[in-house]
C-alpha cells in the first residue's frame, strides 16, 4: 500500500522519521478511531497530496496567477471546482482556503469590517466553533458576537433562533456545528438570515460527506454561502471549500482569500481534494454515507440501552454525544484519556445543559462518530460490539478523585484484556474500503 511506499522513501534518507510515520500507521490500523472530526483517506487521495505539485508555487486564480509554468495547476484547480460545483449545486466554488478557519475568516472578511459587523452563531459549549465568535478566537474579538445554543431538549429552537435574530440583526446568520447530532433546518435558517436582512453561512465541515452522499439535506438553495472542511466526512486532505450563490459574494469571497488572508494556494492538497470530489461523485460513497448514519444511530442505541445519557436522545448525523458526568459520574476528559488506553480513540467534549462545573478542558461529556468505524467497513450489528467495550472500560474506571500515582483502574488484569480484544477486533479490518 501507499504508506509502505511511503515509509520505505523517508526511511532511505531520515529513519527517525519513518520511525514515527511507521508508528502512526501502525496506531491507526490497531485502534477504534472514533474522533468524528477525522477518517482515511484512500490510497488515490494521499497519493495525489505526494505527487509533484507539492513543488509548485503560484499566486492568483486560474488564468490569473503571478506567476508562469500554470497549466497544470489551472487545470487541476479548474477540476476541483468544477466537481464542488456539480456534487453541491452551488455555481461558484473557492478551493484554495487552507483550511476551515481561514475560509470561515475569508467568508466574513468579504462581508464584514472589524469591529463593525454582527455575527450570530452557536455558542461553543453547546456545539459550536471557536470560528463561531469565540472570545478566544479573532472571530470573536474582531466582530460583535451574539450566541444562540440548544434548548432544554438539546436540540435548535428555531423560534427563539429567529427571535434573537430580530432583535440582534446580525450581518451573517451561521449556522452548522462541530458538535451537533441533529438535522439542520437549512431552510428556517436561511429564512430567518431574509428576514433580517442577512448573509446566512453554513458551516458545514463536519457533514459535508453526508450531504455529497446524499444522507443529510443540502444547504442548496437556501443559504447563501457554504464552508467546509475536506478531511472529514468527506474523507479528503486537510484542506476547505467555501461555496456561494451570487456573483458578488464570489467575487468577494475570491479576494477574502487572496490576496486578503492568503498569498500561494497548495495546488498538491487541491489535487487531491480533486480526487475526494470525483470519489464522492460514485455510488459507493452515496451507499457508505448512509452507512455512517445508520452505525451512529445503532451505536447511540446500543450505549442508551446500557444507560448513557446520549445528548438529545441520539443522533441523525455522525456523531453522538454522551454526558458521562450524567452517565457514570466521571469527567469526560478522564474518560477519554482512558479509553485511549485500551483502544478507543475518541475526545473529550462540552455537551449542552450540563453541570455548571462544566469547562472546555474539563467539560462533563464525550464525543464519538462512525466516519473511520465506517470506512473500515463495519455495520450497525458491529456497533454492539463497538459500545461493549466502551461500556467495560467505563464500568471498570474508577470513580471520584485519582491521586497521580494511583491507579484508575478498578481492575487493571480486566483492562489489559480489554485492550488486547480491542486492538483483535480492530485488526480484522482493513483501514480502507468501499
Amino acid at each position: 500500500m501507499i504508506e509502505k511506499t511511503i515509509t520505505s522513501l523517508v526511511e532511505a534518507c531520515d529513519p527517525k522519521a519513518a520511525a514515527i510515520l511507521q508508528n502512526e500507521d501502525e496506531r491507526q490500523t490497531a485502534v477504534l478511531r472514533m474522533i468524528p472530526s477525522e477518517n482515511y483517506a484512500s490510497p488515490a487521495v494521499r497519493a495525489a497530496l505526494a505527487s509533484t505539485l507539492s513543488n509548485k508555487y503560484g499566486e492568483g486564480y486560474a488564468g490569473r496567477r503571478y506567476y508562469q509554468g500554470q497549466k497544470n495547476t489551472d487545470a487541476i484547480e479548474l477540476l476541483a471546482i468544477e466537481r464542488a460545483c456539480r456534487l453541491f449545486g452551488y455555481p461558484h466554488a473557492n478551493v484554495q482556503a487552507l483550511s476551515g478557519a481561514p475560509a470561515n475568516l475569508g467568508v466574513y472578511t468579504a462581508f464584514l469590517k472589524p469591529f463593525e459587523g454582527r455575527i450570530m452563531a452557536m455558542r461553543l459549549d453547546h456545539g459550536g466553533h471557536l470560528t463561531h465568535g469565540s472570545p478566544v478566537s479573532v472571530t470573536g474579538q474582531w466582530f460583535e458576537i451574539m450566541h444562540y445554543g440548544c434548548n432544554e431538549n438539546d436540540v435548535l429552537d428555531y423560534d427563539e433562533i429567529r427571535r434573537m435574530a430580530i432583535e440582534f440583526k446580525p450581518n451573517v446568520l451561521v449556522c452548522g456545528y462541530t458538535a451537533y447530532p441533529r438535522t439542520i433546518d437549512f431552510a428556517a435558517f436561511g429564512a430567518i438570515a431574509r428576514e433580517v436582512g442577512a448573509i446566512s453561512l453554513a458551516d458545514v465541515s463536519h457533514i459535508a460527506g453526508l450531504i455529497a452522499g446524499g444522507a443529510h439535506p443540502s444547504p442548496f438553495p437556501h443559504i447563501d454561502v457554504v464552508t467546509f472542511t475536506t478531511h472529514k466526512t468527506l474523507r479528503g486532505p486537510r484542506g476547505a471549500i467555501i461555496l456561494s450563490q451570487k456573483p458578488e459574494h464570489a467575487e468577494a469571497i475570491d479576494k477574502a482569500v487572496f490576496p486578503g488572508l492568503q498569498g500561494g494556494p497548495h495546488f498538491a492538497t487541491i489535487a487531491s481534494l480533486a480526487v475526494a470530489l470525483h470519489e464522492a461523485e460514485s455510488d459507493g460513497f452515496r451507499s457508505y454515507s448512509a452507512q455512517v448514519v445508520k452505525n451512529a444511530q445503532a451505536l447511540a442505541a446500543h450505549l442508551m440501552e446500557k444507560g448513557y445519557h446520549v445528548s438529545s436522545g441520539g443522533t441523525d448525523n455522525h456523531l453522538l454525544l454522551v454526558d458521562v458526568r450524567k452517565s457514570a459520574s466521571l469527567p469526560g476528559k478522564r474518560v477519554a484519556e482512558l479509553l485511549e488506553d485500551v483502544g478507543i480513540v475518541l475526545n473529550f467534549n462540552t455537551v449542552p445543559n450540563a453541570s455548571d462545573r462544566q469547562k472546555p478542558l474539563f467539560p462533563d461529556g464525550i464525543r464519538m462518530g462512525t466516519p473511520c468505524l465506517t470506512t473500515r467497513g463495519m455495520k450497525e450489528n458491529h456497533m454492539a460490539a463497538v459500545a461493549d467495550f466502551i461500556h467495560l472500560a467505563i464500568s471498570n474506571m474508577k470513580t471520584g478523585k485519582i491521586e497521580k500515582d494511583d491507579n484508575p483502574w478498578k481492575d487493571p488484569a480486566v483492562t489489559g484484556k480489554l485492550a488486547a480484544d480491542i486492538r483483535a477486533f480492530a485488526l480484522s479490518f482493513p483501514t480502507f474500503t468501499w
